[in-house]
């Protein structure tokens, strides 16, 4: 028995397309499946529960959507090492991205799960709660506080426009920052703590980290002018940002951060800083291409 999860509202829509798609799949190959849905991320996480409960030895969760609904959907499987599959149908795809699989070409990918087994790989942890993409803070987290409060425009233009008016009040917050081996006290402009290598819908923030290492990418941005800002964003989309002279990149398995600021993974509120996150390796079970 496999759980198939979808959010129909994923993408604007396109997560209920994609979900039929995927249970069509399913029927035709006659894989027996349970569809888990819900009108909101609690009513679904208390569903998916109660369909683990029922099938703790289930073969798997499929879950079509974004990274929205991946995080909410590995706070159940991950604790009862059920494999998770995400089937990419939101407006980010980050954590389908950091798997390496492809966006829109899904059959390869539907084939595989259903007839190979899954492979592990690592998670963040984060005050109890799971991440398997990036966990930030900074002025991303400020965009995002600003975006999630926006009803127009859609996709990932809402992000973009968040950037605009709140990159002119921006001011670099100071942090500390306590590594496996050292504490960095440092103002910085970005942090993002790093398991999978993108964020933002293929912002590649961190583009050597690795899902099999044991260790988190610390990226930090340390101050900048704005005009200096807006030039090097650009840049992150193809990961060349890494050179700029202000980025500076570490590595380390426990990561805790002190700042008068808040923090997103995942593209979800974590909450206010203090905050300790911890690289698990081999948390996750998964279809890697």
């Amino acid at each position: 028995m496999w759980a198939l999860v979808i959010n129909p509202t994923a993408g604007s829509g396109k997560g209920a397309t994609v979900g039929s798609y995927v249970a069509s799949f399913l029927s035709n190959r006659k894989i027996e499946h349970e569809i888990v849905s819900g009108n909101s991320a609690v009513s679904l996480s208390n569903h998916l529960a109660n369909f683990i409960a029922k099938y703790p030895l289930c073969e798997g969760v499929i879950a079509v959507g974004g990274d929205g609904l991946a995080h909410v959907v590995l706070q159940k499987t991950t604790p009862a090492q059920i494999p998770l599959a995400v089937i990419p149908a939101g407006t980010g795809n980050d954590f389908v991205r950091t798997l390496g699989w492809s966006l829109s070409d899904l059959e390869p990918y539907l084939d595989q799960i259903v007839s190979t087994k899954a492979r592990l790989m690592d998670l963040g942890l984060v005050d109890r709660e799971w991440f398997g993409a990036i966990l930030s803070t900074g002025f991303d987290s400020i965009v995002n506080e600003r975006a999630n409060t926006m009803h127009w425009p859609k996709g990932p233009n809402k992000y973009n426009l968040a950037i605009a008016i709140e990159l002119p009040g921006f001011k670099p917050r100071q942090y500390e920052i306590t590594l496996d081996d050292r504490i960095i006290k440092t103002q910085a402009m970005l942090i993002a703590i790093s398991n999978g290598r993108s964020y933002g819908g293929g912002m590649l923030v961190c583009p050597q980290a690795d899902i099999h290492d044991g260790l988190f990418d610390v990226m930090i941005l340390h101050t900048i002018s704005k005009i200096e800002f807006l030039k090097v964003f650009p840049r992150v989309f193809k990961g060349t940002h890494i050179s700029h002279p202000a980025v500076e990149i570490v590595r380390s398995k426990r990561v805790s951060i002190k700042a008068d600021a808040v923090a997103y993974a995942d593209g979800e509120r974590i909450g206010s800083l203090p905050l300790t996150a911890e690289c698990i390796s081999e948390a996750m079970q998964t279809w890697i291409p």
